[in-house]
């Protein structure tokens, strides 16, 4: 399978998950490639073709975050660029309370499921003084929405019903495979009454079908109080990119962070696998870094894979480590232990040494 390290604390942490998922004696072989920052360092190609090529060959791949360089031109973010190419459409986060893990609330089991292809990242952004801006400043004084200023930035969003659609289907099937039992569809239909109503009226329409499964569906500001009041509401949410780039974060913050969140991007044909968090350059080489992200990411492969019970293992061998807590990195310790923190390669051999 294909194995992207990744920038910064990259590295690190997958490579501590891939000494995990070897240890469960589930045979791989990895394929490593280098996108982003670490691979204009290689080459002059933040996202060579061979790493779609082998992403495409081997069916998933295993990725650590990575930066888009300054000079990079020709997209704006190798991370987008790369779910684009592969069409990643959906994104997935499970947000889950873990014994030991120093968390504002230990009752949270929520799957945030957001689509990546459309909506404000889609990228089509410019200035008001720019060319073609001029028929999109008519349109808006012809709606009485008042003048846009010479100085100022102009984003269109957009959203399909076929990509809505393709989203709800997905979330279905997945909350079936995972045992859930409702969705939420995720909107601010209320305002943006054409993009969001498309996504909202599709999202119905779909959940329809599905009758096995409760859904409701509910503006994106009054979610994020209520996961704060309540999280226990809530099971799956489905949302757009852009309320979903904040809604996952926010879960993640109720469990620790995301520092502790894995992450899948998903196709048809292709999975990669990545944790939440970012690169923290500051760590980058330090051996310091959380790897319960990466490593949750493992054993979401695994189960991809089929290898649920290898799956199994790593998260039992990764709870009973992080709730013992002699064995694990600074951010999972609290300030008043004595107890000096590890190293992540340390806290990896832990977990290792705990899979049963």
């Amino acid at each position: 399978m294909t194995v992207i390290p990744g920038d910064g604390i990259g590295p690190d942490v997958i490579a501590a998950a891939c000494r995990i998922v070897e240890a469960t004696g589930v045979a791989v072989r990895w394929d490593h490639h280098h996108v982003g920052l670490t691979a204009v360092e290689h080459s002059d190609d933040p996202l060579a073709p061979a790493v779609l090529a082998s992403i495409r060959a081997n069916g998933v791949a295993l990725k650590g975050p990575v930066s888009t360089p300054a000079s990079t031109t020709g997209f704006r973010s190798v991370n987008v660029a790369l779910r684009r190419s592969l069409d990643l459409f959906a994104q997935v986060r499970p947000c889950k309370s873990r014994l030991g893990v120093i968390a504002e609330r230990g009752d949270v089991d929520i799957v945030v499921i957001r689509e990546t292809t459309e909506d404000l990242y889609a990228g089509i952004e410019f200035e008001s003084a720019s060319e073609g801006a001029t028929e999109v400043i008519v349109a808006a004084r012809r709606h009485q929405r008042g003048d846009i200023p010479e100085r100022a930035g102009l984003s269109i969003k957009f959203t399909t019903e076929e990509a809505s659609r393709r989203l709800m289907e997905f979330a279905i099937a997945y909350a079936r495979r995972a045992g859930r039992t409702k969705l939420t569809a995720v909107h601010k239909a209320g305002v943006m009454r054409c993009t969001d109503g498309i996504f909202l009226e599709t999202a119905r329409e779909v959940a329809a079908t599905a009758s096995d499964l409760e859904f409701d569906a509910q503006q994106v500001d009054n979610v994020c109080g209520q996961l704060v009041r309540r999280p226990e509401a809530f099971d799956v949410l489905v949302m757009g990119v852009q309320y979903g780039d904040l809604v996952s974060d926010l879960t993640a913050g109720l469990v620790g962070g995301v520092g502790v969140v894995p992450g899948i991007n998903v196709g048809d044909q292709v999975a990669v696998f990545e944790p939440a968090h970012g690169t923290a350059p500051r760590l980058a080489g330090q051996g310091r870094a959380d790897p319960t992200g990466a490593i949750l990411c493992g054993a979401l492969l695994l189960r991809h894979l089929g290898e649920d019970h290898a799956a199994g293992r790593v998260e039992q061998a990764l709870d009973t480590v992080i709730a013992d807590g002699r064995s694990v990195t600074y951010d999972l310790r609290s300030t008043s232990d004595p107890r000096p923190a590890v190293g992540t390669d340390a806290m990896a051999d832990a977990v290792i040494s705990a899979l049963a």
